[in-house]
C-alpha cells in the first residue's frame, strides 16, 4: 500500500503531529504509516493515534514519500544504517532532529529533497511554533507540503538554516524556561497564602494573556511593562529586584547556551 506520510520514531512530537494533520484534514489516519522498533511503542503509538506502525524502517521508506524523522540527534546513524533503508530521488526527508544540519542529512540521504524543521512541544496542545529550511532541490510543492503539516499544530516560518539554532534557544528550548517561571510564580502565590491550583491558574493565564497581548498589540515588550509599571508602585519595586537579581542577562545567557548545545548536538549527528 502506497502511503501519504511516513514517520521513523512515533514519540510525544510525532504522536502530536498525527493528530494534529488528521484533525485539520491533511490526511486520513488510513494514510500514515510509522515505525518503532520497540513493540510497547508500536502497540502504543496504534492505540493513541490509531495509524499502521511497523518495525521495519526501510517499510516506512518504501511505503511513502514524505518521511519525517521524528527521533533523537544521537539516534540518527543507527536509522541510516539500516539495510536497504532504500531513499531516493523521489523522497521528501523531514527531520526534527535537534541540531542535525541539512549537509549532515545529505552525506546519508544524497539524492533525497531535505527540510530540517525544529518544532516545539507547545505543538502537542496545537499551539506550536516551528521554524524551517530546506536543500536546493526542493520544490515549491514539497515546501508547501510540509509548511502545511506543521501548521496543524501552530506556526511555522521560514528561515536561512543559519538562524535554526537560534530559533531552537528561542522556541524550541524556552517553553522549560517558561514553566520554571509559572513553578516560581506557583511558589509565590502560596508563600503568599493561595492554594496552588489557583495560584498556578493565575500565573498561567497571566503568562497567557500577557503573549497574547504583545502580538496583537504589537508594541514593544518594553513599552508595554511600563504600561504595567505606575510611579512609585508596586510592579516597578518588583521590576527592581529582577534587574538586581539580573533575570534579564540569565534568559540571554541561557539561550545562548542552547543555541550553542544545539550545534554541539548536530556535530555528533
Amino acid at each position: 500500500m502506497v502511503y501519504k506520510i511516513g514517520f521513523i520514531g512515533t514519540g510525544k512530537m510525532a504522536s502530536a503531529i498525527i493528530k494534529g494533520i488528521v484533525d485539520k484534514g491533511f490526511c486520513a489516519r488510513e494514510e500514515i504509516i510509522a515505525s518503532n522498533p520497540r513493540e510497547s511503542s508500536r502497540k502504543r503509538a496504534e492505540t493513541e493515534v490509531g495509524i499502521t506502525v511497523v518495525s521495519s524502517n526501510a517499510e516506512v521508506v518504501g511505503s511513502a514519500d514524505v518521511v519525517i524523522l521524528s527521533v533523537k540527534p544521537q539516534q540518527i546513524p543507527g536509522v541510516f544504517s539500516s539495510e536497504n533503508l532504500g531513499f531516493g530521488p523521489s523522497h521528501t526527508l523531514v527531520s526534527i532532529a535537534a541540531g542535525v544540519t541539512i549537509e549532515t542529512l545529505k552525506n546519508h540521504v544524497p539524492d533525497s529533497k531535505i527540510i530540517r524543521v525544529m518544532p516545539n512541544i507547545c505543538s502537542t496542545n496545537f499551539v506550536g511554533t516551528a521554524c524551517f529550511s530546506y536543500s536546493e532541490n526542493c520544490s515549491e510543492n514539497d515546501v508547501k507540503t510540509v509548511k502545511s503539516i506543521f501548521e496543524s499544530v501552530g506556526i511555522c516560518i521560514e528561515v536561512k538554516e543559519k538562524d535554526i539554532d537560534a530559533v531552537t534557544g528561542i522556541s524550541g528550548s524556552s517553553p522549560a524556561f517558561m514553566f520554571m517561571i509559572l513553578d516560581a510564580m506557583a511558589d509565590a502565590g502560596v508563600l503568599l497564602g493561595l492554594p496552588r491550583d489557583l495560584s498556578l491558574k493565575f500565573a498561567a493565564q497571566t503568562m497567557m494573556g500577557s503573549a497574547i497581548t504583545l502580538m496583537e498589540s504589537g508594541k514593544h515588550p518594553g513599552e508595554l511593562k511600563d504600561m504595567v509599571c505606575s510611579p512609585g508602585g508596586s510592579t516597578i519595586e518588583g521590576v527592581k529586584v529582577l534587574e538586581e537579581y539580573g533575570v534579564r542577562s540569565a534568559f540571554v545567557s541561557a539561550i545562548q547556551a542552547c543555541a550553542e548545545k544545539n550545534k554541539e548536538l548536530g556535530r555528533k549527528g
